[in-house]
């Protein structure tokens, strides 16, 4: 069955592309080699697709190879499907049981309502028999809603460990999407928060009276009009408050204590306090009066992450917020600007959403904007903080480019951090989609095969660096090993090892720990001073089912601790 979808999806990519080449293929696919100053990995010259000449036969095959490798997310999981239908089937229980046991919560209507929106990886369900501490909470938001969420960390571990806050992305970015990431940082050292924006997953669809509707429907497209009218004087885009203010709300939970209990700040729109329904719920022992893993939490050490419309919020929270030092946005890191446009507006006039290199399309066809939407009222932070920034070649369809797309495109947010004297950088996937970066264990929802590694990784590595202040977070950061990876080679339909994109330009632009500036512009290509996979403290094959899933019996490697 694979083989026959990938055989079809081939063919259309080809039918798209056939008026784009041409009968006379041109570019070197030799490699030579140059080998770095200081012992550390070999540069490998460009060849293949990034060298392909436009027009012609090599590039138009070259992009309909690339649009297959968002088909690999399938094969690896076909064989879990009874044990991921399982897992739903209980996942869904539980948002029943939720509504029986405790009738004023109510998350329905919400994506995951639709029970095939919302599928369950198995692999992570039994993270307690491994030594980890999961810890359920619920809180109130600051709109009277109640906020279901997990705190995540290892038994041994140092008596205090950096924070981070992870926040959805929207329509079905329900939060065990995003245990994957959760469970990694745990083992890495981190105490992790997740939670369900308001609207989706277990949290309540609707706030208290009068404000239900402040942070409802969590960046629905159109029904956001149903919301408070944004800064921005739009809200087509659908209300991004559940983001931003949700963010904010779920660092003032993860930064609670006995000696200062959670309390839910006054509502955006009316000032109501909705902290009488917080006492009254905590006192009942429905919620939590403060952070239960509060006592191994550096406090002076905080992050956000978040996908989709919880990188945009990350994005601007992360340089607003005094008490967070730094940030990892999955598609998409931006910039905070005021005025703040529009979601829909952000993405019509997106310089990367054009097609034949100059027709601008008003749809979410390729990436998002540079610039921070729907952020909820003026001042624009400063960019103070180190932030780095994950995407695709692709948005939430392998839609084929018809014409190379500008290399820069989709790093001008990163430019403009390194600009302002920030340590920041930015991946793209090769072949890979805007669902690269939840957890989505079946298909036919396109995804690479690695790219959720990839994103593990780098994850892992930014905060291991900013948060840890890990010496050996460099040689994480500096790796070369995503250039060789043997298990992507194994199912590309092009056979190359390479997961960076040769669309778009990936790059770092870092202070390493010895004090040394540390800039490449083109990671796929390779620059002086990267490590070789032997020499970057990890694993030869790196897998977050792998991390996530091994009993915490033995220390972790020194670049994870």
């Amino acid at each position: 069955m694979h083989n026959k979808t990938r055989a079809g999806a081939l063919g259309v990519a080809l039918t798209i592309l056939a008026g784009c080449g041409s009968s006379s293929p041109v570019g070197n696919t030799g490699s030579g080699s140059v080998t770095s100053a200081n012992g550390h990995a070999a540069i490998t010259a460009p060849s293949g697709c990034e060298l392909a000449a436009y027009p012609s036969v090599q590039w138009t095959l070259c992009e309909a190879q690339n649009v297959l490798v968002s088909q690999e997310n399938e094969i690896p999981d076909a064989v879990l499907l009874p044990q991921i239908l399982a897992a739903t089937a209980a996942y869904q229980a539980a948002r029943l049981q939720v509504t029986l046991t405790d009738p004023e919560r109510q998350p329905n209507p919400n994506s995951c309502t639709a029970i095939v929106l919302c599928p369950i990886d198995p692999r992570l369900q039994n993270w307690a028999d491994g030594s980890g501490i999961v810890a359920p909470v619920l809180y109130t938001s600051r709109s009277g809603g109640t906020i279901s969420g997990h705190l995540w960390a290892t038994k041994s571990g140092p008596a205090k460990r950096p924070g981070i806050v992870i926040i959805n992305g929207s329509i079905i970015g329900f939060e065990q999407a995003y245990w994957y990431v959760a469970q990694a940082l745990a083992k890495a050292g981190f105490v992790v928060l997740t939670f369900d924006a308001q609207g989706e997953g277990m949290s309540d669809q609707l706030g208290e009276t009068p404000d239900q509707t402040e942070d409802a429907f969590a960046g629905i497209p159109v029904l956001g009009l149903i919301g408070p009218t944004p800064s921005t004087g739009f809200g087509l885009g659908g209300n991004g408050l559940p983001f931003y203010d949700g963010g904010a709300d779920a660092l003032d939970f993860l930064l609670s204590t006995p000696a200062k209990p959670y309390t839910p700040v006054p509502s955006r729109t009316t000032g109501t306090s909705h902290n009488p329904k917080q006492q009254r719920r905590v006192t009942a022992g429905l919620d939590n009066a403060y952070n239960p893993l509060w006592q191994i939490l550096d406090s002076s050490n905080i992050g956000l992450t978040g996908h989709s419309y919880g990188a945009i919020a990350s994005s601007w929270l992360a340089q607003q917020d005094p008490r967070v030092s730094a940030e990892v946005a999955w598609d998409s890191l931006c910039v905070p600007t005021w005025p703040s446009p529009d979601e829909f507006i952000a993405f019509a006039t997106a310089p990367v959403n054009q097609i034949l290199g100059t027709v601008q399309v008003p749809a979410t066809i390729y990436g998002f904007a540079p610039e921070c939407f729907a952020a909820p009222a003026p001042p624009a932070p400063a960019i103070t903080k180190p932030a780095l920034g994950l995407n695709s070649d692709y948005l939430l369809a392998p839609l084929p480019y018809l014409t190379p797309p500008r290399p820069g495109d989709k790093t001008q947010s990163s430019i403009t951090y390194s600009a302002a004297g920030v340590d920041s950088g930015n991946i793209v996937i090769r072949g890979g989609t805007h669902l690269e970066y939840d957890d989505v264990p079946i298909g036919p929802l396109p995804a690479s095969l690695r790219g959720i590694d990839l994103t593990t990784w780098y994850t892992v590595a930014w905060f291991s660096k900013y948060l840890k202040h890990d010496p050996n977070a460099d040689a994480m950061l500096l790796t070369a090993r995503w250039r060789n990876d043997a298990t992507a080679a194994a199912v590309d339909p092009g056979k190359d090892p390479n997961l960076y994109s040769w669309h778009y330009q990936s790059r770092l632009d870092l202070t390493l720990a010895n004090g040394q500036h540390y800039a490449c512009e083109n990671l796929r290509n390779g620059c002086t001073g990267q490590y070789e996979s032997t020499e970057d403290c990890g694993p030869a094959t790196y897998s977050f089912a792998a991390i996530d899933t091994t009993p915490d019996t033995a220390p972790p490697s020194s670049c994870l601790q």
